[in-house]
């Protein structure tokens, strides 16, 4: 059998003069994050997106007033000569969506709270009559809204986000992939009932893993009732800078790579337009598979690859992943944030340069090793007779899809020291991986595996998004026992915490502060961008600690609801702070909420 890119077949949801779904190109869009009264502003800031290669535009509107504006803004943009299709993002006010339903191409209403109101993290206790009775009182207001959008032409989109689940969702389901689901399947159940077909979807989180998981659950679930509609991809409160990056293309990417997704947001906090060459980067990577020849793979192929393995030094088996750094090429830096478990010196000892990485066990090419301490040999597959008869602790053989036939396959299985480093060489790295994991499995093989990489691409934005759709997708997938980023011309302690940064968004390996912050809008009443740097500047040596920055209510207590302390936005000028999900002080002034989250910090006995 082959393997191949392949878009999932979706149906086609027409969006102004930009069809969605089917065949037409994934669509990339973002939001505006300033109040839709300040129309000045928002017509700027639209344009600078649009003109940045936004496909779509959001804004939120609280209320009638700001919904109806956005038909204002809508209007002005047309006499400037931009059709962009906008989009209204619309939570606890239905009356809102009805509003908004006349003035723009598309409504995002959220159904944690369109009819269900905010939640208050109750349990309650639901009888199947009072339940069915819930859903008879969504219907009832959600049917009016169909026909109002139908009226007008404007599609829906039914964004779920998984920090603002009903407390009905929660007392059945809990916080969990199904609940997500279920408060979505709802929605749309009644809009198949309803023959309304202008339906967008999507699931997120800032969990990049809870994404993942969900929307996977979501297209099994739709296909089971025969529902086809496109998604809407993003993970949430993804932060900024390398971290943000890194995990929106581990969650988005992951999914588009196997050809789930029809439109999506890179969720920076940062400017909006900031977030579109951001999401380019990543949708021309991904197109790039539409030209890969198809990755051979046995009759025997399975798509669930997570395997148990042996451990074979620190490498395998109950041990997380560890990174190899990539010295080979030359003299490269540690960073000792991004401390690599062992350094690939390759045929080139003189490159072992950096007193910090003297301290560090070292991987040299079998030809160099000399049975030192703390130094492992390196050899290739095909060298069979040298490394079989190697007495090493540990040691690594570079395999690569030729290498993976019955002879060097048995060798491995009966050597317990061996750790396998997989140099995948096909475009399509992703599903060349796959099948090597399904080889081995068949075989039953338990050597470890490393992922190894290649990369030429001199932009480092670019090579971040790469990095993190390949490992991450494999990761997430259960396979990779450790990391390994080979570039011909970037510093290894560069490329080094890029691998950490992945390791950290797939929940495998926590090295450093996380941060959950949210990119801001319309809602958000205080300086978020400065909020975030302030409190990175005081918390990020809190390594393993998560704190959440967030613009305002609506999705902020949900969101960070897996973070150790919050700090979220309350008013003008204001910030509640948490810890977990407790709220300890309301109403702070901006210019001491950081040192009062520092103070809930020390008492809680998590300072260091």
């Amino acid at each position: 059998m082959t393997l191949r890119y392949q878009r999932r077949p979706s149906s086609v949801v027409q969006i102004g003069d930009t069809p969605l779904g089917g065949d037409f190109p994934i669509r990339i869009q973002s939001m505006v994050s300033v109040s839709t009264m300040d129309t000045e502003a928002a017509l700027r800031q639209t344009v600078r997106m649009i003109e940045a290669g936004a496909e779509y535009v959001r804004f939120t509107a609280q209320g009638e007033r700001e919904a109806r504006q956005l038909g204002v803004i809508r209007q002005a943009l047309r006499a400037q000569g931009y059709g962009t299709p906008l989009v209204a993002d619309i939570h606890f006010n239905p009356k809102a969506a009805d509003v908004a339903a006349a003035s723009v191409e598309k409504v995002r209403i959220n159904p944690g709270n369109y009819a269900d109101g905010a939640k208050s993290f109750r349990q309650i206790a639901y009888t199947e009559a009072s339940y069915t009775a819930e859903l008879r009182r969504i219907r009832e207001r959600f049917v009016p809204f169909l026909e109002l959008c139908g009226k007008h032409g404007t599609a829906i989109r039914l964004g779920v986000n998984h920090g603002s689940l009903s407390d009905r969702i929660l007392s059945r389901y809990g916080d969990t992939p199904e609940g997500m689901v279920a408060s979505c399947m709802e929605y749309l159940r009644i809009c198949r009932e309803e023959h309304f077909p202008h339906v967008v979807i999507s699931i997120k989180a800032s969990h990049t893993v809870m994404m993942v998981q969900t929307v996977r659950l979501l297209v099994r679930t739709m296909e089971a009732e025969d529902m086809h509609y496109p998604l809407h991809l993003g993970v949430t409160e993804a932060g900024d800078g390398e971290d943000g990056r890194i995990k929106s293309a581990v969650g988005i990417g992951s999914l588009l790579a196997d050809g789930t997704g029809d439109t999506f947001r890179v969720s920076l906090s940062e400017p909006p337009e900031t977030e579109i060459p951001v999401a380019r980067k990543l949708a021309a990577y991904i197109r790039q598979r539409e030209r890969h020849t198809p990755v051979e793979a046995p009759d025997s192929y399975r798509s669930d690859f997570a395997r148990a393995t042996r451990t074979a030094g620190t490498v395998g088996g109950a041990c997380p992943p560890v990174v190899i750094s990539d010295h080979s090429r030359g003299a490269g830096t540690v960073d000792d944030a991004n401390r690599p478990d062992f350094i690939y010196l390759g045929a080139n000892q003189a490159a072992d340069a950096s007193e910090t990485g003297r301290a560090i066990p070292r991987i040299v090419d079998a030809d160099c090793w000399g049975n030192q301490p703390e130094t492992f040999p390196y050899f290739r597959a095909n060298d069979t007779d040298r490394w079989s008869r190697c007495t090493a602790p540990l040691k690594f053989i570079e395999c690569t899809a030729d290498d993976l036939h019955d002879g060097p396959i048995r060798m491995l299985r009966q050597d317990p020291s061996a750790v396998i480093v997989w140099d995948g060489r096909h475009p399509d790295y992703i599903n060349e991986a796959r099948v090597m994991i399904c080889r081995l499995r068949q075989a039953h093989c338990d050597t470890p595996v490393i992922l190894r990489r290649r990369y030429r691409e001199p932009d480092r934005e670019t090579l971040q998004l790469q990095a993190a759709v390949d490992f991450g997708a494999l990761l997430l997938d259960g396979i990779g026992n450790g990391l390994m980023l080979s570039h011909a011309t970037m510093d290894p302690g560069l490329t080094d915490g890029y691998l950490f940064s992945i390791l950290q968004a797939v929940r495998l390996r926590i090295s450093k502060t996380e941060y959950i912050s949210c990119p801001g809008c319309g809602r958000t009443l205080y300086d978020l961008p400065a909020a975030i740097a302030r409190v990175r500047a005081a918390t990020s040596h809190l390594k393993g600690l998560k704190i959440g920055i967030m613009g305002c209510i609506v999705n902020g207590p949900g969101e960070m609801a897996d973070a150790d302390y919050g700090y979220v936005g309350a008013g003008p000028g204001r910030v509640n702070l948490y810890k977990g999900r407790e709220c300890r002080l309301r109403n702070i002034p901006e210019e001491e909420a950081v040192q009062q989250l520092i103070q809930i910090i020390r008492e809680s006995g998590d300072w260091k």
